[in-house]
């Protein structure tokens, strides 16, 4: 992570790896690097070298052209054109699904770019390869935002469709009681793969209506019993890891509009009177914005780093131990 003000940032920066720090230990390419769309076999399992070193690709793309290598990036030259190769889509062996992005650049080095976190010393068997879409931007890595129509929770009790707020308004928080909002930030998405929104159904987690958040936002959930295992009673869920099909499932297809609320810090609010977390403003999550946003938010708060909001980050391998159905709110069912 940099020290350096937003502001000084060129472009948008994320973290690649090579495409060898990503190698087949078992299958019929045994041995070989993340490959092109041609040359790898679904089914073979891969691992990430415990030696890998992360390199800092720099992005630009003005409007209508093409993605190229922004001054500051540690791999490739300012000016080179980025090819998006491939999408390949991978299962952990404790049922995490990781998507990775296959980028290469003029002299052919080849780069992955996962859009989940990988662990070492685990199995991750390829499950599916897609040509990469064509207006994929790699900046459009992360959301933390609500879909409109999201009913927020204003510090005087009443709801508002996040899409009528404004900066300046007092929303409720958990922690800090009415909080001004800093900046609202907007973005119309292709509902698709890991753009495709998260949809709560009401009831689920108590909320009134339907609520429906991108993949990687976080819920907050208070359990009266702490469960075995955690540290804390108080957990933080990524919605994606709700998703069971029936009462939490992926809408997918058309378009979704997505805000995102920044504050003072990182905070708690509602939306649909369910705790969710706001979009915390620090290098790894506004670097992972979609581009105009990350711009917009680098210039309005720089220097600024705020701090996760504490709670037990409840993965997938506790989800799948306990099922997630038992974070849902009994006696209610979908609409």
């Amino acid at each position: 992570m940099t020290d350096e003000p937003f502001s000084t940032l060129p472009g948008h920066a994320c973290q690649v790896l090579a495409a060898d720090d990503i190698y087949v230990s078992h299958g019929a390419a045994q041995g070989d690097g993340l490959m092109g769309p041609a040359d790898v076999c679904p089914g073979d399992i891969y691992h990430l070298d415990p030696d890998h070193r992360p390199h800092r690709l720099v992005v630009t793309r003005a409007p209508g052209t093409a993605q190229c290598v922004a001054a500051g990036s540690a791999v490739g030259r300012e000016g080179e054109v980025i090819r998006l190769e491939a999408r390949y889509a991978l299962m952990g062996e404790e049922g995490d699904r990781v998507e990775i992005l296959v980028l290469t650049l003029p002299d052919g080095s080849r780069f992955a770019l996962p859009l989940s976190p990988m662990a070492t010393a685990t199995d991750y068997t390829l499950l599916k390869v897609e040509e990469a879409p064509d207006d994929a931007g790699l900046s459009d890595l992360l959301c933390i935002s609500f879909a409109r129509g999201t009913m927020i929770t204003l510090a005087t009790g009443a709801q508002k469709p996040i899409e009528d707020l404004t900066p300046g308004d007092k929303v409720l928080t958990r922690d800090h009681g009415g909080q001004p909002i800093r900046w609202i930030g907007r973005a119309t998405l292709k509902a698709v793969g890991p753009f495709a929104p998260v949809v709560i159904t009401a009831g689920t987690l108590g909320n009134a209506g339907d609520l429906i958040v991108s993949q990687h936002h976080r819920m907050f959930l208070y359990q009266r019993e702490r469960m075995a295992g955690l540290a804390t009673s108080e957990l933080l869920v990524q919605a994606k890891h709700l998703v069971d099909g029936e009462r939490v499932f992926l809408r997918e297809g058309g378009f979704v509009d997505f805000l995102s609320i920044v504050f003072d810090r990182h905070e708690i609010i509602y939306a649909e009177g369910v705790p969710a977390e706001s979009l915390m403003v620090n290098d790894a999550t506004v670097n992972r914005l979609p581009a105009e946003l990350s711009a917009d938010v680098k210039a309005r708060f720089p220097g600024l780093r705020q701090v996760q909001h504490f709670g037990t980050e409840a993965g997938r391998q506790f989800l799948d131990a306990v099922g997630a159905e038992t974070l849902f709110k009994p006696g209610r069912s979908r609409r």
